[in-house]
């Protein structure tokens, strides 16, 4: 598979750009906005709170306002990135793992906003969660350690 953590994050808003600065050298890397972390960071600088991805998911499910408005922009994000990788490849499932496979919200929010940043606007996939849960890639990585 492909590794997607540091393209820059397509589409971005002007409030976006050039995107947090990333390890790798860059700005707006995916790796850094599309992930827990990445919510965790941008609950921080939206409202100065420091809280940890399951505990800004509680409270966005409580309807707190500065919560829901993060994880509506990693919605955003992800789904973003998403019609990037559907543009190009077209495919019919995207598989998801990581700690963030674990929402709910994300399964049933991302369509439409892949649809909206498609071309045609017509994506037809699916997304799901892997199999075996956000830990998923751990395990096929250990079965290939003993091939």
């Amino acid at each position: 598979g492909g590794e997607w953590g540091h393209v820059p994050l397509p589409w971005m808003m002007a409030e976006e750009y050039p995107g947090p600065a990333c390890w790798c050298g860059q700005h707006g890397c995916l790796d850094i906005l599309v992930s827990g972390t990445g919510l965790q960071k941008d609950m921080s600088a939206r409202t100065g709170i420091v809280q940890d991805g399951p505990g800004i998911v509680a409270a966005a499910r409580r309807g707190e306002p500065h919560a829901e408005a993060a994880l509506a922009a990693y919605i955003d994000r992800l789904g973003r990135a998403m019609a990037m990788i559907a543009n190009i490849v077209d495919p019919d499932v995207f598989v998801m793992g990581g700690g963030m496979s674990n929402v709910a919200e994300i399964y049933d929010a991302l369509p439409a906003v892949i649809d909206r940043y498609s071309f045609g606007g017509d994506w037809e996939g699916r997304i799901v969660a892997a199999r075996w849960g956000d830990s998923s890639g751990v395990r096929g990585a250990a079965r290939l350690w003993g091939s």
